[in-house]
This record gives structure tokens, C-alpha cells and sequence, in this order.
């Protein structure tokens, strides 16, 4: 099946996630072509390694060929894009944990000091009065858990996956996130 390319222009993603859903390839490489540029930013402001950000791109969009018959949609109250993103950080979460499991983490994979993620300073100049100044005196590592379970949905093994943290300190940091987002809107 192949579509029209000024209709596959005009659609939107949920409309190219269904036409995938029926075996459209052209359907499939627009999707790619509008998604994974934001995609691999994403992904690359959580892991710095390019060889596994590659695996995980390579994985997602499989994952999306082979099933996206399987996504819900606006019918549940999701998005195209949210589907993709929940794909592509439990990839990134599942290549954390083989990568665990056969070595260290090489020493140029050592944190480092970054500038503020696109969606962090989005989300902080999106939020406004209170909370969006709560959020902007948030310490960077309570943000960043934040960001993980309530932005990107990601249970408490998978954020201490994809931050390479014990769950205890994903849980703590969490807490401490909720305590100091109530005294701060109290």
C-alpha cells in the first residue's frame, strides 16, 4: 500500500500511525521523517553514548512498524508522538539495563555538566506563576526525577535505569521533589 505523498503531507501523526497499521510504507518513512529528529534530541539528552541511542532509534521504529495496530490513540486520550516517546524511553531503559548486565560504563559515559534540556526550560516557561517557579528552584537532580515518572511516565526501576541511580534514591529524590513543591505552592 502507498499513499498519496500530499495526503501523507496534510495528515497528521495519529492519521500516519494508523496508515502504518495497514502495512504503508510511505506512511512509515513520513513519520520517521517528522519524528525522529526530536526523537534522537530526546533521546541523546539522556543517554550520550551514540551507539546505543542508534540501537534504541533503530528498536523504536521497529517496535512502531510492527505495532502500531496497537496504538489507541486519541480514543484513550493519547498521541501519536506520547506513544512514540513511551517506546523509545522503555527502549533506552531496556538498553541501560543489558548494557549493566556485560560491563562498566566507559569513562567518557561519567555525567557532566549540561545545559537544561529543551523540554525542562518548555516545561519551566510553559508553568507559569507558582508552580512554574517551584519547578525552576527545584534542585536539577529532584527535576530530573520529576521529569522522568511525571513527564516521561516511567516507573521507579525505570528511571533508576535510565538514570543509573538505585531505586531508593529515585524514590527519596521523588519525595523530596513532592515536599518541596507543597511548601513552595503552600
Amino acid at each position: 500500500m502507498r499513499s498519496d505523498r500530499k495526503a501523507l503531507d496534510r495528515a497528521d501523526e495519529e492519521r500516519l500511525v494508523r496508515l502504518v497499521a495497514k502495512g504503508d510504507r510511505a506512511a512509515f518513512e513520513e513519520l520517521y521523517r517528522r519524528t525522529s529528529p526530536w526523537m534522537a534530541v530526546r533521546l541523546y539528552r539522556r543517554c550520550s553514548d551514540e551507539q546505543i541511542v542508534a540501537e534504541v532509534m533503530q528498536e523504536t521504529y521497529l517496535a512502531v512498524w510492527r505495532a502500531a495496530g496497537a496504538f489507541a490513540g486519541s480514543a484513550v486520550g493519547g498521541t501519536a508522538v506520547g506513544w512514540l516517546w513511551t517506546i523509545a524511553a522503555r527502549r533506552l531503559v531496556d538498553a541501560f539495563r543489558r548494557r549493566a548486565h556485560h560491563a562498566a560504563p566507559p569513562p567518557a559515559a561519567a555525567a557532566r555538566a549540561m545545559a537544561p534540556a529543551a523540554e525542562e526550560e518548555a516545561l519551566a516557561a510553559g508553568v507559569d506563576g507558582d508552580v512554574g517557579d517551584a519547578l525552576r528552584r527545584l534542585a536539577p537532580e529532584l527535576r530530573e526525577v520529576l521529569q522522568a515518572t511525571v513527564l516521561d511516565g516511567l516507573s521507579v526501576r525505570e528511571t533508576a535505569a535510565l538514570l543509573g541511580l538505585p531505586e531508593g534514591t529515585v524514590k527519596t529524590r521523588a519525595r523530596r521533589a513532592r515536599i518541596a513543591m507543597r511548601k513552595a505552592l503552600a
